[in-house]
């Protein structure tokens, strides 16, 4: 998920009553919601060294316990300064039950980033398969709705409290907040039925004649009823629209059956690079393709071509993305006549030569 959901998650969590037991645990739990995206940093060593880390070691079980116990230090700190200056918090200070709490919210991030299409990786390196459910989109605006409202709601409320002389509580909004952690978790159940309805739907759309492989089921934003499916037969790729409220899947031959390309000498080569190894490692629908240079991009006489590698799960438009044009998170390998790697992008970004 991206980073708003995973903060807003933390904070949910905290005052769904763990602010209560431990002081600190709102700031812990709010940082430690996002804390596994501190991969960010492999960005110095290029685009595909991100790629190839993003969602890996930080994002493992075993790795959780010291990154609660780096969150606590931050509490400790915090502390330290505060007591300083003679501020005393609400909640008892336990930093044993601390640790739980940012050990809980770090789960949170896991949980997820696991509900939507990219996956995660929380064996690593012992195991290094991916796991999606493929359930909610990366940006789920329901979710968004469910925690903001836990958390601006009380605010409001205690206005509203304040002018009629209420007394206010140390503590409030416990109640939203587990209201919209549950919301949260009935959505995902709908989901996951409809997901399940929209894959066996997919399966008997397929009219073609030849055997099904698999079916995959991708999400829309905000409607649960909505899936971009990938069906996969011996001989091409077909993407289409499922509605699992009307029972309809929508699937233009013209653009949505990708025919599954030759492998050439030039996708042998891009399949053992740096980058060839990375994406297939991650991509669960991969379609490698060979195509001439970019002429806007090639120098006069240049005989080298571009193998692209495309996972079709994220291969459909929504109103925050626009896939059918250009898949996100598309790789890019040229490689020249002699059938070498010259140059590798992820999603448009080159990786340099020595990064």
């Amino acid at each position: 998920m991206e980073p708003v959901t995973h903060f807003m998650t933390g904070a949910v969590l905290s005052r769904a009553g763990f602010n209560r037991k431990a002081a600190y645990a709102t700031l812990a739990m709010t940082l430690a919601a996002e804390l596994p995206d501190i991969d960010y940093v492999y960005r110095l060593g290029g685009p595909l060294a991100y790629f190839q880390h993003h969602r890996g070691w930080t994002h493992s079980l075993w790795a959780l316990p010291l990154e609660a116990a780096f969150i606590v230090g931050i509490a400790k700190l915090v502390h330290w300064w505060r007591s300083a200056k003679g501020s005393t918090p609400a909640a008892p200070v336990r930093w044993g039950w601390l640790f739980v709490f940012s050990w809980i919210a770090l789960l949170s991030h896991l949980l997820l980033d696991y509900t939507n299409n990219y996956g995660v990786r929380p064996f690593a390196p012992w195991n290094p398969r991916w796991y999606e459910a493929s359930l909610v989109f990366i940006a789920e605006p329901l979710q968004w709705l469910f925690l903001l409202g836990a958390l601006l709601l009380p605010s409001i409320f205690g206005l509203v409290a304040n002018e009629v002389g209420a007394r206010r509580s140390a503590f409030r909004g416990q109640g939203l907040s587990i209201a919209a952690l549950v919301f949260t978790a009935v959505l995902w159940v709908v989901r996951d039925f409809e997901h399940g309805r929209a894959v066996r739907l997919a399966e008997a759309n397929e009219i073609s004649g030849e055997p099904v492989l698999r079916v995959a089921a991708n999400p829309y934003p905000v409607n649960p009823f909505k899936w971009q499916v990938v069906i996969e037969t011996p001989k091409y790729f077909r993407l289409g629209v499922m509605d699992t409220l009307r029972d309809e899947m929508t699937s233009d031959p013209s653009n949505d059956l990708i025919r599954k390309p030759p492998t050439t000498l030039s996708t042998l080569a891009a399949k053992r690079s740096w980058l060839g190894e990375v994406y297939l490692d991650w991509a669960r629908w991969p379609v490698v393709r060979e195509q001439a240079r970019d002429a806007a991009s090639a120098a006069p006489g240049d005989d080298e071509t571009e193998v692209t590698f495309d996972d079709l799960r994220f291969r459909y438009s929504s109103s925050f993305l626009d896939g059918r044009m250009r898949t996100p998170l598309r790789g890019v390998a040229t490689v020249n006549t002699d059938h070498r790697v010259v140059e590798m992008q992820i999603d448009g970004s080159v990786q340099k030569q020595g990064d």
